[in-house]
C-alpha cells in the first residue's frame, strides 16, 4: 500500500517553522530591552527644580545603590538558577537607578554644575597643652568665666 502524503503537511511544517522563528525573535527582542530602556522606570521631571547641591547628593546616593545592586545581582547569580533571581529580585531596581542616574546627570549638565571638593578638616591653631605631672589634662579655661 502506498501511503500518500497530503498536500497541507508541508504547509503546516512552514507555518510551525514561521511561528517557532516569529517566537524566537520576539524573545530575543526582550532579551535586549531591559538595557536600551533605563528610562523606563524614571521620572524625566524629577530633578527640573533641584539645585547643585541637592543634585550632587542624589548623584552619589544613585551611584551608591547602582553598586549595591551590582554586589546582590552578582552575589545572586552565584547560587543555584541565581541569574533567574538576579534578574526577577535585582534587575528592574537596577534599571530604574540607571534611568534615574541618566536624568540627574542630564540636570547636573544643564545647571553647569561643579563638583564641590570635600573641605578640609579644621586644624585647631593650637594644640592642647599636655600635662606635664603625668595626670589627667586640665580643661582650657576662659579668663572671665566664674568657676
Amino acid at each position: 500500500m502506498i501511503a500518500r502524503i497530503s498536500s497541507s503537511q508541508p504547509l503546516q511544517r512552514v507555518a510551525a517553522m514561521a511561528a517557532l522563528l516569529a517566537l524566537g525573535m520576539a524573545l530575543s527582542g526582550c532579551a535586549g530591552m531591559s538595557d536600551g530602556m533605563t528610562t523606563a522606570f524614571a521620572d524625566p521631571a524629577r530633578y527640573e527644580l533641584y539645585e547643585c547641591k541637592q543634585l550632587e547628593d542624589e548623584r552619589k546616593s544613585l551611584a551608591n545603590r547602582a553598586a549595591d545592586l551590582q554586589r546582590l545581582m552578582a552575589k545572586a547569580e552565584t547560587g543555584v538558577a541565581g541569574s533567574v533571581v538576579s534578574e526577577l529580585a535585582y534587575r528592574n531596581d537596577y534599571i530604574a537607578v540607571r534611568g534615574q542616574t541618566k536624568f540627574a546627570d542630564e540636570a547636573w549638565q544643564r545647571n553647569k554644575c561643579v563638583a564641590t571638593t570635600p573641605a578640609a578638616p579644621e586644624v585647631p591653631s593650637s594644640a592642647p597643652r599636655a600635662n606635664t605631672k603625668g595626670g589627667a589634662q586640665s580643661p582650657v579655661r576662659s579668663g572671665s568665666a566664674v568657676y
